[in-house]
């Protein structure tokens, strides 16, 4: 059987970032850290991050007066904000600055006039986050290319209203080039980034398991349940025609998937540490639980090189 990693995978430069800060920060003010939800969405993450101090909460009322919290990578409203200055609190913020960026987008065109819609997930923290940077109710959320039918009445001349878009960092990136096709046929005059804004980490691990998908016959992504670029990485795989399933670690996998596969891609999103692809290497091995055939060397499929690195916050570093 062939095994083909594929790269890029794993860790992204803002999910090393936001772990850092967290590190970082029990390093320089002692434990315990606060964290609003998890840093990313990885449970080996957070569990490696709890083990040194770090302590999750839900909403900042959890935080008591003069701790030091961090903001998820996510990013948060401008109510959270807000109230984190507001409290007696160091606040160190982890927002990815891809996500940063999405907000800066969004404030910006809500000050220009322009009624914003964001394409996201509902209920994602992310989503979240952005839908917070405008008052309740400011910004439209569109999750399917269905739900362009059922917004409302847009972008009157006679008011000059202007339209424009937004999306998630996250995202698949052929779902959402429908949903912004859908858009664009229904408010013709409507604007938008002048990239899109699936980051560049969401856009190479897709491309990646697309290359993946031309050769091999069974597909494991590593990713957390929860983990949104995770699940797209799946359904990129599944639209290939390649089948495909999203686990946690090697002990989610089943023998019984294994038996006739010729080729086996594996990839990881971007929360996923590179420690669950050695051990699911291990698994596969001569000796290891899940070893079903001969496997030939480990071959990698690479479609890009990243070396983008996010700085610190100016308090953190060295």
């Amino acid at each position: 059987m062939r095994v083909v990693l594929a790269e890029p995978r794993g860790f992204c430069a803002g999910v090393e970032r936001a772990i850092a800060i967290v590190e970082r920060a029990l390093e320089k003010f002692g434990a315990p850290v606060y964290v609003r939800h998890e840093i990313v969405h990885n449970r080996w993450v957070v569990e490696a991050l709890r083990r040194q101090g770090a302590v999750f909460v839900h909403e900042l009322a959890e935080v008591p007066d003069g701790a030091t919290v961090i903001f998820s990578a996510h990013g948060v409203s401008k109510a959270v904000a807000a109230e984190g200055n507001r409290r007696a609190l160091r606040v160190l913020d982890a927002t990815c600055p891809l996500v940063s960026k999405v907000h800066r987008q969004a404030d910006r065109l809500d000050r220009a006039g322009y009624q914003v819609i964001l394409i996201g997930h509902p209920g994602h923290p992310e989503v979240d986050g952005t839908l917070g940077q405008l008052p309740p109710g400011r910004m439209l959320l569109v999750a399917q290319k269905a739900d362009v039918a059922g917004l409302p009445e847009l972008g009157s001349r006679s008011t000059g209203q202007r339209i424009a878009y937004i999306t998630q960092t996250t995202l698949s990136l052929d779902e959402t080039a429908h949903i912004v096709s859908a858009l664009q046929e229904r408010f013709p005059d409507m604007v938008g980034p002048a990239r899109e804004d699936i980051c560049y980490a969401t856009q190479n691990r897709q491309n990646a398991v697309k290359a993946l998908a031309q050769s091999c016959d069974l597909i494991l992504v590593l990713g957390a349940p929860n983990s949104s670029n995770s699940n797209r990485l799946k359904e990129v795989a599944t639209q290939a025609g390649v089948t495909t399933y999203l686990i946690e670690s090697a002990q989610d996998v089943r023998p019984e998937w294994l038996p006739g596969v010729r080729c086996l891609g594996i990839t990881a999103g971007a929360s996923s540490p590179e420690i669950l692809i050695d051990q699911l290497l291990a698994a596969l091995a001569p000796g290891g639980n899940l070893h079903a055939a001969p496997v030939e060397p480990v071959e990698l499929l690479s479609v890009n090189k990243e070396n983008l690195v996010f700085p610190l916050p100016e308090s953190l570093r060295a």
